[in-house]
């Protein structure tokens, strides 16, 4: 238990976080922008990594002569583990739980678009084109949510509620998961595509996911299957994914993250009639900063009080593996 205000440097971004004044309470607390990330390091015990996109923090690494705790305001952990990170005793938390149920209703909302081509509808409105089609049901329908992580469980309770048929594919096999039913192990990958009507890409990038849909995964999918990313871009190659779709090889695919960000204007993606592209967005509700700030302010707690840390990131691994 710690008996004085830990020094704490919240690494900023354009906007702010929000219940600064709290943290204050429990914190001594400094900030800074990435350019001066290395001149305000020295010192810190606790690093909020609230710009959770800057690549600053391993530039900045060799003047880290205090820290104890990185906490990053994201679920995703890929960009922060260097190796001189993971290969010290600084603990790391994420954002673990702030984004499950807003990115299962965006997965949702995009299941619909497809299913009822929505999209399309947009499009001839636009134009005011009269055009009457027919439409498919999602009851029944096959989903294969990859990754069995908290986003990935809310995903499926989802899908499961408006009838969808829901398995997963994870670290290890299983029957009778409570929210994804079956869970086949990332080695049987393209054997599962090929059951599904939907693939929901949930999981982290580390190196067992990074790049795992390329164009042999593409090509065991389904002609009329639609491949959905909310985990990272990395977890597909862009361009055989362009082709399967330029070549009618997959029915379409709805992208809420890329390998590079933002998606440059002359990406194919933006102009493909059969891709919904989103900007890294699926899961900002209205009020997520300031559960974000709340989760750190737990946690803050916590640390000052010796009590466990909540959403304890495995270096090794690249992501929380307790409760999963």
């Amino acid at each position: 238990m710690t008996t004085r205000n830990p020094a704490v440097l919240v690494l900023e971004g354009d906007v702010p976080p929000p219940r600064l004044a709290a943290i204050g309470r429990l914190a001594d607390v400094r900030r800074t922008r990435a350019d001066g990330l290395a001149e305000a390091l020295p010192g810190a015990e606790v690093l909020f990594l609230w710009d959770f996109w800057s690549d600053a923090v391993a530039a900045a690494w060799p003047h880290a002569d205090a820290l104890r705790w990185v906490h990053i305001a994201s679920a995703g952990v890929d960009r922060l583990l260097f190796p001189g990170l993971v290969e010290s005793d600084v603990v790391v938390t994420n954002s673990r739980g702030v984004f499950d149920e807003p990115i299962a209703e965006y997965v949702l909302g995009v299941v619909l678009s497809f299913a009822k081509d929505l999209h399309t509808t947009v499009r001839l409105q636009d134009r005011r084109e009269w055009r009457h089609r027919e439409t498919e049901r999602i009851t029944g329908a096959r989903v294969l949510v990859v990754g069995t992580g908290p986003i990935g469980r809310a995903i499926g309770r989802r899908l499961s509620a408006v009838g969808m048929a829901v398995s997963g594919l994870g670290r290890t096999g299983r029957t009778g998961d409570p929210d994804l039913g079956e869970v086949r192990p990332f080695g049987e990958l393209h054997r599962a595509l090929a059951d599904a009507d939907y693939v929901v890409l949930a999981a982290p990038l580390t190196d067992l996911t990074r790049d795992m849909i390329d164009a042999g995964a593409l090509a065991r999918m389904r002609p009329s299957a639609r491949l959905i990313n909310v985990g990272r871009g990395g977890l597909v190659v862009e361009k055989a994914l362009v082709d399967a779709l330029s070549e009618g090889r997959i029915a379409g695919a709805a992208l809420d993250v890329f390998a590079t960000e933002p998606l440059a204007e002359s990406s194919p993606l933006w102009t493909l009639p059969n891709v919904l592209v989103s900007p890294h967005m699926s899961g900002d509700t209205i009020g997520w900063r300031d559960e974000l700030s709340g989760l750190f302010l737990d946690n803050l707690g916590r640390y000052r009080d010796g009590r466990p840390l909540v959403n304890v990131v495995d270096k090794k691994l690249g992501y929380v593996t307790r409760g999963t």
